[in-house]
C-alpha cells in the first residue's frame, strides 16, 4: 500500500508539473528546471499525495475488515488513483485558463485549453480502466497493466506535446526613444490617482450618507466605469497593463516576481493558480526574485508622452525601480524601503536634481508632529504603517509637482489593500461571532476611515483643479471577504489576521472628474483602456495593438468632436 500511495504521489507532482510548464512555455520540456520544479513540488505536494492515499487504503481496510493485500505496484490501485489525480489535474488546467487566459495570451491559451481537453480524456479513459478492470479484470492482468501504462503516459505526454516546445515569452526590452524637451506652454492637465483593492460598492453607500464628500461629488458629477481586471490580481502585472494599454503576454509582466524552485537557475513567471502554489513561496520551498523597471518589454505611457513632448510625474506605481524617465519624475514603489540606503535611495528617485527635495520632504515628514490623520492608528500597527507609507508618498509627490508641474501626475495609494486583507469582514458586518462586540465595532470603522482619508486626499487634488484638466480616479482590482477554508488555511500558513482578500477579486472601477467629462455610467470597460485613454486626451494617436480602447464616451460631445480618434500601428 505505501509503494502505491508514493507512486501516486509521484503521479501528482508530475500532473502539476506539467501545469507549471504549460503556464510557463519559456522552459524547455527537457531541461534541469523542469526537473527541479518535479522535485520541488514532489518534496509538498507529492509527499502529501503519498499520506492521503495511503490512508485512505488504512481506513478502507479498518472499516470494511477486508485485508486488501495489493501488489508492490498495483493496476487495481493505481487505477483508480491515476483517474482521481488525472481529473484532479483537467480541473487545475480548465480553472488556470479560463482564470490565467488574458496573461497566457491567445497561443498559448489555445495550447493550455487543447491540453486541457486531453488531459480531461485521460481521466476518463483511466476511470474507464479503473471500472473495468475491479468488475472483470484478474489481479496481474497484462492487457490491463498495458492499458493502464498508456492512459497515464498519455494524460501525461499529450498536454505536453500540445504545449509543444519551448518558446519565448518576452519580447525585446523597449528602448526609450529620444524624447524631444518637454513643453514649456501651459495646457491641461491629467491626474492619476491609483488605489489598491478599492471598492465602488463600499464607495457608493458611504457617499450617498455624506461620509465620503468628495467621491460624492465625482460621483454626481463625473463618470464611472467598471474595469475589468486580470489575473493574477497582484499590483505589478495589474498596473503594468494599465500603464501600457497590452495584456501580459506582450508587456512581460505575467506577475509579481520571477520564481525559483531550488538549485533552479531559469525562474518561471507565473504559478498556477487554486492549488495553493504560492505557500510554496509562504513556506520557503521556492524563491521569489521581485521585478524591476528592467523586466518591461514595452514603453509605459509616460514615456510614450515624453516623445510628444508632455511630461510626467510617476509617483510608487509598481515595478518603477531603479527609476528612469525620459521627462519629468518617478520616485519608485520601493523609496520606503531604502530609505537610510544611500545606494539604493539614488536608484529610488529621478532624475537626480530633484533627490534634495525628496530628502527634504521626509525630513519634514519626519519632523512633525502627528496630525489627526497620522493618528488614526497607534502602536506600530501595520495599519498605522499603511496610513505612514501613503502620506509620505503622497506628500513627496505633491512636492516634485509643484517644482516640476508636468502635464501627467499619477500617485499610487496602497494602504487600502493592506486595510482590507486584515479588516474588510469587519466591514461588511460579517464578523466572527466570538469577537467581543467593543472590538467588532473599532474594527469596522478602520476601513470607513480609511476611505475618509483617501476622500481628502482627493479633496485636495479637486481643489488644485482649473478648467480643462482631468482627474481619474483607478481601482485596479476590489476585494472581497475572504471564505472560512481560505482563512483557516492563513491560519496553518501564519496569517491568521487576514479577512480579505482579492485572489478572485471583483472588478476595479475607473471615476472621471472634469470639465470636459461627460457625467454617467458608461459600459464596463478593461484596465487595458487606461494608456488609450490618456493618449486620445492629450490628442495622440492610439497604437493599434494596444488591447485596450480609447474611452471617448468618457468626456463631453464638445470635447470629442473637436478631437477624433486616430491610430499608430504601435509605439514598440
Amino acid at each position: 500500500m505505501l509503494t502505491n500511495a508514493l507512486l501516486a504521489g509521484a503521479f501528482g507532482a508530475a500532473y502539476l508539473t506539467i501545469l507549471v510548464l504549460q503556464l510557463n512555455p519559456d522552459v524547455p520540456l527537457v531541461s534541469a528546471a523542469a526537473w527541479w520544479w518535479f522535485v520541488t513540488l514532489g518534496m509538498l505536494y507529492g509527499v502529501h499525495f503519498a499520506v492521503l492515499f495511503y490512508a485512505a487504503l488504512v481506513a478502507r481496510e479498518f472499516f470494511t475488515m477486508q485485508v486488501l493485500s495489493p501488489g508492490w505496484a498495483s493496476v487495481r490501485l493505481l487505477a483508480w488513483l491515476g483517474a482521481v489525480l488525472a481529473a484532479g489535474a483537467a480541473l487545475l488546467m480548465w480553472l488556470n485558463v479560463r482564470g490565467l487566459g488574458a496573461t497566457l495570451g491567445d497561443a498559448a491559451e489555445w495550447r493550455m485549453t487543447a491540453g486541457a481537453v486531453a488531459a480531461t480524456v485521460s481521466a476518463v479513459l483511466l476511470l474507464a480502466i479503473a471500472v473495468a478492470h475491479y468488475s472483470f479484470g484478474r489481479r496481474g492482468s497484462r492487457v490491463g497493466a498495458s492499458l493502464f501504462a498508456i492512459a497515464v503516459a498519455g494524460s501525461m505526454a499529450l498536454p505536453l506535446a500540445a504545449r509543444g516546445p519551448a518558446t519565448s515569452v518576452r519580447g525585446t526590452a523597449a528602448a526609450t526613444a529620444g524624447a524631444r524637451p518637454p513643453e514649456t506652454a501651459g495646457g491641461p492637465r491629467v491626474t492619476l490617482v491609483l488605489l489598491d483593492a478599492a471598492s465602488l460598492e463600499h464607495i457608493w453607500p458611504r457617499a450617498a450618507r455624506g461620509g465620503l464628500p468628495t467621491f460624492s461629488r465625482i460621483l454626481d458629477g463625473g463618470a464611472a466605469v467598471d474595469l475589468a481586471t486580470i489575473r493574477p490580481t497582484q499590483p505589478g502585472p495589474v498596473w503594468a497593463v494599465a500603464a501600457t494599454g497590452l495584456y501580459p503576454d506582450r508587456n512581460g509582466i505575467r506577475s509579481a516576481a520571477r520564481y525559483y524552485a531550488l538549485r533552479d537557475r531559469r525562474g518561471v513567471s507565473l504559478l498556477p493558480d487554486h492549488s495553493l502554489s504560492h505557500a510554496l513561496v509562504h513556506l520557503g520551498f521556492v524563491r521569489h526574485v521581485p521585478l524591476t523597471s528592467a523586466d518591461w518589454n514595452v514603453r509605459p505611457v509616460w514615456s510614450i508622452l515624453a516623445d510628444a513632448g508632455l511630461s510626467s510625474g510617476i509617483v510608487r506605481w509598481p515595478l518603477t525601480h531603479p527609476a528612469r524617465t525620459p521627462a519629468g519624475f518617478i520616485v519608485s514603489e520601493r523609496l520606503h524601503q531604502v530609505i537610510g540606503s544611500f545606494a539604493e535611495f539614488e536608484r529610488a528617485v529621478y532624475p537626480p536634481v530633484l533627490r534634495r527635495t525628496v530628502e527634504e520632504t521626509i525630513a519634514l515628514a519626519e519632523g512633525s508632529p502627528a496630525t489627526a490623520v497620522d493618528s488614526v492608528f497607534a502602536g506600530g500597527s501595520p495599519e498605522d504603517n499603511a496610513m505612514q507609507r501613503d502620506l509620505l508618498y503622497s506628500r513627496i509627490g505633491h512636492a516634485l509637482r509643484a517644482d516640476v508641474q508636468p502635464r501627467l501626475f499619477a500617485i499610487r495609494y496602497e494602504g487600502l489593500d493592506t486595510i482590507g486583507h486584515y479588516y474588510l469582514r469587519y466591514a461588511q458586518g460579517r464578523a466572527p461571532r466570538d469577537v467581543p462586540e467593543e472590538e467588532r465595532r473599532r474594527f469596522a470603522e478602520v476601513v470607513d476611515r480609511y476611505y475618509a482619508f483617501v476622500d481628502r486626499e482627493l479633496g485636495a487634488v479637486v481643489s488644485e483643479m482649473t478648467p480643462g484638466d482631468l482627474l481619474l480616479v483607478i481601482s485596479g482590482f476590489g476585494m472581497h471577504a475572504m471564505g472560512p477554508v481560505k482563512q483557516a488555511l492563513g491560519r496553518l500558513l501564519g496569517d491568521p489576521k487576514f479577512t480579505g482578500t482579492h485572489d478572485r477579486a471583483p472588478d476595479g472601477f475607473l471615476l472621471a472628474f472634469g470639465t470636459t467629462v461627460q457625467p454617467g455610467r458608461p459600459p464596463r470597460g478593461s484596465i487595458a483602456d487606461i494608456t488609450p485613454t490618456l493618449l486620445y486626451f492629450f490628442g495622440l494617436p492610439v497604437g493599434r495593438d494596444m488591447d485596450g480602447y480609447a474611452r471617448a464616451d468618457l468626456f463631453t460631445r464638445d470635447f470629442t468632436a473637436e478631437r477624433p480618434i486616430t491610430f499608430i500601428p504601435t509605439y514598440r
